[in-house]
């Protein structure tokens, strides 16, 4: 399976585990706990073979940053959470800062 295809897998995964957690209350309840855990373990599993072609750091900033981006908007949408400009300023210059490493950098694998 290609690297991006593993890293997007990480990332979905990521992002579901996290949403789940905040639905399990503290693991308290126990479908949103299990499938946070399930969640967690998906996505580590994909970006460890991520790891095996790409540079760590740039599939951490790409995880991550993608992630952040996601969670967030999940937490606006699903949850009411409010972002306010600031926020929405910060999401955005993450998320631009990972089109500058995939677009830009030379230290990504193409």
């Amino acid at each position: 399976m290609s690297q991006w295809l593993y890293l997007a897998i990480a990332i979905l995964a990521e992002v579901f585990a996290t949403s789940m957690l905040k639905l399990s209350n503290g693991f308290t309840r126990l479908i949103p706990s299990a499938c946070s855990i399930i969640g967690y373990m998906v996505s580590f599993y994909c970006l460890s073979q991520t790891l095996k072609t790409m540079p760590v750091g740039i599939a951490y900033a790409v995880w991550s940053g993608i992630g952040i981006v996601c969670v967030s908007l999940i937490a606006w949408v699903k949850f009411g959470q409010k972002l306010d400009l600031a926020a929405i300023i910060g999401i955005g210059f993450i998320l631009v800062g990972v089109l500058v490493i995939n677009l830009l950098s030379k230290s990504m694998t193409h």
